[in-house]
């Protein structure tokens, strides 16, 4: 295992992580870092606690957010799937109703 230091709201944090980990923990706490500074700008003398408290509510308004956002596309695709299967079906029943007109006005034995 390797162990690596987090600085998050002007504290170290010593933590064990698998190996090569280690840069992608110190993204994390960048991206922490970051929204308790935000907290601490928009509302001085915030306790410790309560600074983590806001970045994490910071950070999960976010996740929130992006969550939304894959739905509603994830629904806009599935409409988009539904449109073109319905438009699939409807060019097949106007390719089968042509056919039946050319049958209808090709004679016998004429070349089509």
């Amino acid at each position: 295992m390797a162990e690596t230091s987090l600085q998050i709201a002007g504290r170290h944090y010593a933590i064990r992580c698998r190996d090569g980990e280690e840069a992608h923990l110190a993204h994390l706490a960048s991206l922490i870092e970051r929204k308790a500074r935000l907290a601490q700008q928009n509302t001085p003398g915030l306790t410790e606690v309560r600074t983590l408290l806001f970045a994490a509510l910071f950070l999960a308004d976010e996740l929130n957010d992006l969550k939304r956002e894959v739905v509603g596309r994830q629904q806009s695709l599935a409409l988009g799937e539904e449109e073109d299967e319905s438009a699939a079906i409807a060019i097949e029943a106007l390719a089968a109703r042509i056919e039946k007109l050319r049958d209808r006005l090709v004679e016998p034995g004429a070349d089509a």
